[in-house]
């Protein structure tokens, strides 16, 4: 059995607070080889775990999980103190008793009052079994895949164990139509892509298996059933579709967070999920760029009111944070800004002229900004000859001290600095740390932004190579 990490991510806690129906659950679990501790019952939410109830064992040795509301349908877990666990199916059947043992925990299973899960544990049963047989298959593929004869009757083997379990599966689904566990198998399957239709130059259209796997790849999943919340799939699958099947560029992300939204819509639970945890998901992105995501996801969901779930207080937090936000994306012009140097002098960065400007927010005091400050520095040493300018703001108050640091290490570009914060620059530009460093092109143009110098001299040589 895998085990279980139990998540406390507090952005998901509070979409996961969900209403329970009227009445109650009654679970009984007894598991040989567990005495004298606490366990837990715990569901999927999402791409989390969330802890639901504990117990302790009775003097029958019993964990009794016992509640006054029914609980939500789902994938729920029994995690043991070792936090090994075992999975069930929750859904009509919450009374019912369960008897394991920690050697083997799924042969070992006996289910007393819960028709579902003693099919789902006949499943697990079987799949186990086709593991056991297709491992040693695959191990021998490897070693002779070369052979071309003794491979391809291997592959037979393994093809054919595969059509057993989507057979299993499939009789399961016809069989057992109304059952939770039957939505789940179905929420499983693939897309099946036909033959690609020939181009008007009689060849195959080779974008065709990719154009028509995407279009389809939520064909099984139903929106408008919130029990998928509390299963690995849903989430899994969103990822997939965002991370895989989308390219990772902003525009492109922010159509299909659209496209997933609007089908999201049949359910006001699925809907909740899925643009909190897109919220987060962008807002928190180490990648580059992946900003512009969180900004089209406030403007659209949450300033439009649409994010019923968010008070007054948060929504004016998600705003603010959108509205600076959205004059820092990659693509768009930069903010201006006037300041002057250490001699008096008045530099606009707009007045720069230079094919790419580095803009450094940074503070000679700061640790960080003392080992990164001298890298750049001898970087700039390197592309100055080619027109390369930087605009560095001291973001302190110290003007005696950043004058001699400035001095003393020869930093020998554009220097300046407010100390009495009349430009509002660090609201402007989001500095609440530093050193930061955004790369500008001739037109103040943001290509990159919140780079190491690493980073900067990949993209920025690049950029000169071309030139």
């Amino acid at each position: 059995m895998k085990c279980l990490i139990i998540s406390t991510c507090f952005f998901l806690l509070s979409v996961s607070q969900l209403v329970a129906a009227d009445g109650g659950y009654n679970i009984k679990v007894k598991i040989t080889g567990v005495k004298d501790t606490f366990c837990l019952l715990a569901n999927y939410f999402g791409d989390k775990q969330y802890i639901k109830d504990t117990a302790r064992a009775d003097s029958k040795g019993f964990y009794h999980f016992k509640g006054k509301e029914k609980l939500p349908g789902g994938i729920y877990l029994i995690v043991l103190p070792s936090k090994k666990y075992f999975e069930l199916m929750v859904d009509k059947e919450q009374e019912f008793s369960m008897e394991t043992d920690t050697v083997d925990m799924i042969k070992s299973m006996k289910i007393k009052g819960s028709s579902e899960n003693k099919l789902f544990y006949d499943y697990l049963t079987f799949i186990i079994q086709k593991q056991k047989e297709i491992e040693p298959l695959r191990e021998k593929y490897k070693n002779i895949k070369s052979n071309k004869d003794s491979s391809e009757l291997v592959q037979k083997k393994i093809s054919h164990i595969d059509t057993e379990v989507k057979e299993y599966k499939s009789k399961f689904i016809k069989d057992h139509p109304d059952l939770f566990v039957s939505k789940v198998f179905k929420s499983m399957e693939e897309p099946v892509v036909p033959d690609a239709p020939k181009l008007a130059n009689g060849k195959p259209d080779t974008l065709f298996p990719f154009k028509y796997y995407k279009a389809h790849y939520f064909d099984n999943i139903d929106f408008s059933d919130d029990r998928l919340l509390r299963t690995p799939i849903f989430n899994n699958k969103i990822k997939e579709y965002l991370d895989k099947l989308t390219l990772q560029h902003p525009d492109s992300i922010n159509i299909s967070l659209d496209y997933l939204c609007e089908k999201a819509k049949a359910n006001k639970e699925i809907f909740k999920y899925l643009v909190a945890w897109s919220t987060y998901n962008y807002e928190t992105s180490n990648i580059m760029g992946m900003d512009g995501v969180f900004v089209h996801l406030a403007q659209k969901y949450y300033m439009s009111k649409q994010a019923y779930w968010v008070d007054s207080t948060q929504l004016a937090k998600i705003t603010l944070r959108a509205n600076t936000l959205k004059n820092l994306l990659i693509d768009k012009k930069c903010p201006n800004i006037t300041m002057a140097d250490s001699n008096g002098n008045i530099y606009s960065l707009y007045n720069v002229k230079a094919p790419y400007t580095i803009l450094y927010f940074w503070d000679h005091g700061c640790s960080h900004c003392k080992k990164t400050t001298p890298l750049l520095r001898d970087y700039y040493k390197k592309v100055a000859s080619k027109g390369v300018q930087v605009f560095a703001v001291e973001t302190e108050t110290d003007v005696k001290e950043w004058k001699k640091y400035v001095r003393e290490n020869e930093l020998n570009w554009i220097n300046v600095s407010d100390p009495t914060y009349q430009t509002g620059f660090k609201k402007t530009f989001d500095i609440y740390s530093t050193p930061v460093i955004y790369l500008l092109d001739d037109k103040k143009v943001i290509i990159a932004k919140r780079v190491d110098v690493d980073q900067l001299q990949g993209i920025l040589d690049r950029k000169l190579d071309k030139k």
